[in-house]
């Protein structure tokens, strides 16, 4: 197993430890740059990346660089990172012919959301 696949079973195992949660969204917020990841795209309010552990040939993560837990924290002064994650989910579906080919991007909540950060999935069953 890869570095950063032990680093990230390790994170998902421990995310539901309560404190862990909130360490986690800081490091989304002040330390993404030492996540072992493949970045795709990093804007000032998101990173989108490659998921470390694909359930679909074409499967990446966009998630905010601020401390969101989740959909229901999101507040109008996230206007800025909404209209980020869109340009960039159309600029990511446009670099992989995903709109000829068929995609969804989607958002887990609630006990569907591994872990306490919010984050997107742009999915596609197309290679």
């Amino acid at each position: 197993m890869r570095p950063k696949e032990v680093l990230f079973n390790l994170i998902r195992k421990a995310v539901h430890l309560p404190w862990l949660g909130s360490f986690i969204r800081w490091i989304f917020t002040h330390m993404s740059f030492v996540l072992p990841l493949n970045y795709l795209r990093k804007t000032d309010t998101l990173v989108a990346f490659y998921h470390p552990h694909p359930s679909y040939p074409i499967h990446i993560l966009l998630v905010p660089l601020r401390a969101i837990s989740g959909l229901d924290d999101l507040t109008t002064g996230d206007a800025d990172f909404l209209t980020d994650l869109m340009e960039c989910a159309k600029s990511l579906v446009k670099e992989f012919q995903l709109d000829q080919k068929g995609y969804r991007l989607i958002l887990n909540g609630g006990s569907y959301q591994d872990i306490p950060q919010l984050h997107f999935h742009l999915i596609s069953e197309a290679k």
